[in-house]
């Protein structure tokens, strides 16, 4: 089995594939002082739940756009899978070409998409996820990625909002009924919704102006649903995407199981 580790910078999702589905999702928030310890009593009781084993994972990789919370995660597979990870890199057979002038900036998460929702739709398209930042990923027709555009995430908006206004409240985040708000709280969610419907459109027409012709849309993260109910433009959503991409990721590029004599070999790096 293959466990698949998606850190990003709200949540870390750990999910098992069998080599047929997918057989538990669990997320904890992302913490970069968490120890691999930590992660191992909250992980194997949520194993025991789904009648899973240490032992049952025979391959791990993990996908991170929070360096500092590798060092643990990495040593988590190690010490309690006995697994060697595969870290998503932009150096990796990743099966397509990365269009950009700085492959090595990317981040995994986007990468991950990029894969996994070509493989599932084809191309052109482009992905947009809704996580802390909101990201657009352009896929060629070949599968190549060609690059994006990042903006702030939702909640964040929310929360800059908030501590930078001294009389607006925190509000939660629903698709309002009325885009005219007529009172402050449901103003605030109007602006936030609306407003971010009206740049997902924004950016998704001028995209494929810039590209010259059709693409598939594809929302993925925890509030793509949400909005894709304010905006046509958003085909169709697909919250594994990410997780989808690390397995295709790890089938691509083997890893090796990693031994426990490693650990005590002082030459062996935990840096890289």
């Amino acid at each position: 089995m293959l466990l698949a580790i998606d850190a990003g910078n709200t949540n870390v999702v750990f999910a098992v594939h069998d080599g047929a589905e997918w057989r538990g999702r669990w997320r904890i928030a992302t913490r970069p002082d968490r120890t691999s310890d930590e992660y191992a009593v909250w992980l194997l009781t949520l194993f025991q739940h789904a009648g899973l084993k240490p032992n049952d994972i025979l391959r791990c990789v993990i996908g991170t756009v929070v360096p500092a919370a590798l060092y643990n995660l990495r040593r988590l597979c190690r010490e309690w899978m006995d697994c060697e990870p595969l870290i998503a890199r932009a150096p990796l057979d990743w099966g397509f070409d990365i269009r950009v002038d700085r492959p090595e900036e990317v981040g995994a998460d986007r990468l991950l998409n990029a894969l996994a929702a070509h493989t599932r739709y084809g191309g052109p398209l482009i992905v947009i996820d809704f996580g802390t930042a909101t990201t657009f990923d352009v896929v060629h027709s070949d599968g190549s990625y060609l690059g994006g555009a990042i903006s702030p995430g939702i909640n964040l908006s929310i929360e800059a909002l908030h501590k930078a206004a001294a009389r607006l409240p925190r509000i939660g985040i629903g698709r309002p009924q009325s885009v005219i708000g007529r009172a402050t709280v449901p103003a605030m969610q109007s602006g936030i919704y609306w407003g971010y419907v009206g740049l997902v459109e924004g950016i998704v027409s001028r995209i494929k102006a810039e590209y010259g012709g059709p693409m598939k849309v594809i929302g993925t993260g925890g509030l793509a649903p949400l909005f894709a109910e304010g905006t046509l433009v958003i085909e169709r959503t697909d919250p594994d995407i990410t997780l989808e991409g690390l397995r295709l990721l790890a089938e691509r590029n083997p890893s090796s199981v990693f031994h426990q004599s490693a650990l005590r070999d002082p030459l062996r790096s935990d840096s890289d």
